[in-house]
Parts: structure tokens; C-alpha cells; sequence
């Protein structure tokens, strides 16, 4: 089983700033619109669907992003997602924005979510199934900040180039 899932985007002009490169908002929506896809289609649930039948969703905590290579417009992307940390409330998921051939890293995106209850507002500890799940897709990173891993993705980079 592969876990690390991804998807292809096109590049939208309407997406991109004056001179041709993907607006940098748009990096985000294009990321978190793959990674729900990535749920529904290898987890087997949808937020919504999930929100319904327990009460519970994820929220997100804390966004990291590095851009490292620009996205120009009409090209297609591949856009990868795999959970890199479970942990008892919370969890962390690494989205990658790749060439089609998957040479070039244009960006890199951590998430840090926290599993909470709607109907209280509090934060709640995973239920065992959940961590099941996420543990199919978990891959331990040796880059273990965002700092290094973003520099250890340059430096692929540059060696790929």
C-alpha cells in the first residue's frame, strides 16, 4: 500500500498573478482541496460525512509553507499528501505541490491539525480506529522541523535541475 496518495491538478490562469505564477493563496486551496479529495477517496470518509456521524472534525492549528519552486499557469501538477505525526489530539499532514514528472518540488506544506468536538468545542483524544486509519498512511520523515525538511526539498531540487 502506497502511503503517500496523490492527485493531478491543472494550473488555472484565473489562479495566477499578472506575470503567469500561481498566486500564492492559491497554493494553499489547490493543497487543501487535494487533501480532501486524498480523504475521501483513499481514507474512505469525507469531513462532512465524519462531522455527521460523530460530532467530531479536524481543525487546523497551524499551517507551514514554503514555496520553492514558482507554478506557472496551464501546467499540471501533482499533489501528494501523507500523515507525517499522530499523536493523541493532534496530527500533522505534509502536502507536497510536485512537477507532473515529480522532479521538482514547488511547495511543501505542513499541517497541524486537532481532533475536535463540535458539540462541546473542545478538543477531544483520537479515537482508536482514527489513529488506525491515519497510521496506514503514516511515513516518519528524517526531517523532523519544517525548517529542514523544507531546506533538505532544495537541495533535491537543486540536484535534480
Amino acid at each position: 500500500m502506497n502511503k503517500e496518495v496523490s492527485t493531478t491538478v491543472k494550473v488555472r490562469f484565473s489562479d495566477c498573478d499578472p506575470i503567469g505564477h500561481l498566486n500564492n493563496v492559491k497554493y494553499l486551496e489547490y493543497m487543501f482541496n487535494a487533501r480532501e479529495d486524498h480523504v475521501e477517496e483513499f481514507y474512505g470518509f469525507t469531513y462532512e460525512e465524519y462531522t455527521q456521524k460523530t460530532g467530531c472534525t479536524w481543525i487546523a492549528i497551524q499551517n507551514e509553507i514554503a514555496y520553492l519552486k514558482e507554478v506557472r499557469y496551464n501546467h499540471q501538477v501533482v499533489i501528494s499528501s501523507k500523515t507525517i505525526e499522530v499523536g493523541d489530539r493532534t496530527a500533522k499532514v505534509e502536502i507536497l505541490m510536485k512537477s507532473q514528472d515529480e522532479k521538482t518540488i514547488h511547495a511543501v506544506l505542513w499541517v497541524t491539525v486537532i481532533y475536535f468536538n463540535v458539540k462541546t468545542r473542545k478538543s477531544e483524544v483520537h479515537p482508536k480506529e482514527i489513529k488506525e486509519t491515519f497510521g496506514k498512511f503514516f511515513v516518519d520523515l528524517e526531517q523532523k522541523d519544517f525548517q529542514s525538511r523544507s531546506k533538505f526539498l532544495r537541495i533535491q531540487n537543486a540536484k535534480n535541475s
